[in-house]
């Protein structure tokens, strides 16, 4: 991994086209991520830097210190992070981190984050003094070892990531699980999402939140180039192959899912089992505008349970 740093010029504090953010300022650490998942959606952004770099951006404190003292009317939620991970292996990244959300903290503001990552002490310890400002999601897409391995190289390991649940649960902050993206052929069998939801209840977990993968030409080009096991990546493509574009809610965006009528059935395996477990569950209405509204609860709570109303509320800033 390669890591370049460079000061950001553009605003630290971002308001993402993604319908279940539009209402929180969100924060990216850097452009690009040292977990190196290879089936991220920001792996076609125009500006991410080439594959096994990470741009760190060096001035993120004080700038974010000066956006802050300038504005009118704040945001109520800071949200860590559309396109990165907050806590990425990497020093800079995690001190940077810590300082802006104990700033943020200060200023008497709600943080959510959803990572994949080893969570410190010292957040740990900062968490702590503001359990009722937190909201946390940790990322799961499987709890065998190998296919984290081979989907997301550099993240937590899964016995890590539970533990870390258990604190953050333990410790009054309201934790959910995400399981996003469910593979196609791989991780969408009733095993898997039973080991996943036995796993996550027992530390404390009520809710999951899913979505089902879906493919642009990057993320494609991302699996063919770096999933070894041909078998699965045959798996994966084989499910993509009545797929259609499917316009999202986000700014101009259109990917490629499977049909409709696949991820229904998927999301409502996982819903039975889920319920089995004393789990609720949540899809994303951005990633999935065309399954029914009724089938599911469609607000996946990326940024936390602030917002009551989900997609429905205007933006606040």
């Amino acid at each position: 991994m390669h890591i370049e740093y460079q000061p950001r010029k553009s605003s630290v504090l971002s308001s993402s086209s993604l319908a279940c953010l539009s209402d929180v300022a969100s924060i990216n650490l850097t452009s690009s991520c040292a977990h190196g998942c290879i089936y991220c959606y920001s792996c076609g952004y125009s500006s991410r830097p080439s594959e096994g770099t990470v741009v760190v951006y060096s001035n993120l404190v004080e700038k974010l210190k000066g956006e802050l003292a300038r504005k009118r009317k704040m945001p109520k939620t800071v949200y860590f992070s559309p396109s990165s991970d907050l806590f990425q292996p990497i020093p800079d990244v995690l001190q940077t981190g810590y300082e802006m959300i104990k700033f943020i903290l200060e200023q008497n503001l709600n943080i959510a984050f959803v990572t994949k990552g080893i969570i410190p002490e010292e957040h740990f310890a900062l968490f702590q003094k503001y359990p009722a400002r937190i909201q946390a999601q940790i990322g799961l897409i499987s709890t065998d070892e190998t296919i984290l391995a081979q989907f997301e190289p550099n993240a937590a390991p899964p016995q890590t990531r539970l533990d870390q649940i258990r604190i953050l649960t333990e410790s009054g902050i309201a934790t959910s699980v995400r399981l996003d993206p469910i593979l196609p052929g791989v991780t969408d069998d009733d095993e898997t999402f039973t080991r996943i939801c036995e796993a996550v209840s027992a530390v404390g977990v009520k809710m999951i939140a899913a979505s089902v993968l879906f493919l642009r030409p990057a993320i494609k080009e991302s699996l063919q180039r770096n999933i070894s096991d041909l078998k699965i990546l045959q798996r994966i493509m084989n499910r993509f192959s009545d797929a259609k574009r499917l316009a999202i809610h986000a700014e101009r965006s259109s990917v490629t899912a499977i049909p409709c009528e696949e991820r229904e059935s998927i999301y409502r395996r996982l819903f039975v089992i889920a319920e089995k477990h004393g789990l609720g569950l949540h899809t994303c209405g951005c990633k999935n505008p065309d399954i029914a509204a009724d089938q599911f609860s469609r607000n996946c709570r990326l940024s936390g349970e602030w917002n009551p109303k989900g997609l429905q509320e205007k933006r606040l800033w």
